[in-house]
């Protein structure tokens, strides 16, 4: 995956018999991610923008509910272009999982109440945090077209 330069949905594999089923990701290299956090959003409309990293990527996977995960590539970490392509994915419990790489900045919108969201991160708690860039949540707003007035 370390050569992968765009955002990517990786699709799951999964089997089924009379007990249920497994999902699984046996295509994906867990080796360079170091910990997970997992987000809920009680409240339908939950913004959670922009934060970006030069050196950490990301895996994104739904566990309840629905997500619009949005993702934008930085060309300048102190004063983006705010007309950069913001590249949308909804997902839900259903979907495979987001690969964010290096260089991007990324946020979500809860598109229903009580939606859960892990997110695995390549580099440890201390790395990330000096590799942390955050901008407004409105900075590049995808948000207005799914719910304008939900969220604060």
């Amino acid at each position: 995956m370390k050569d992968i330069s765009e955002p990517i949905l990786i699709s799951k594999g999964e089997a089924k018999d009379n007990r249920g089923s497994v999902e699984f990701y046996n295509n994906l290299d867990f080796e360079k991610f170091k910990r997970f956090y997992i987000v809920t959003n009680p409240k339908n409309g939950t913004v959670r923008a922009w934060h970006g990293h030069k050196l950490e990527s990301k895996l994104v996977k739904v566990f309840k509910g629905k997500f619009l995960v949005c993702t934008v590539k930085i060309d300048d970490w102190i004063t983006p272009n705010k007309n950069n392509t913001v590249l949308k994915t909804e997902m839900n419990e259903h979907s495979g999982v987001l690969f964010i790489p290096p260089g991007f900045a990324n946020g979500a919108i809860n598109l229903e109440p009580n939606s859960k969201v892990m997110y695995f991160s390549s580099l440890n708690l201390e790395e990330s945090k000096e590799d942390d860039y955050r901008f407004d949540s409105k900075y590049w707003n995808p948000w207005d077209e799914y719910s304008p007035e939900i969220y604060e």
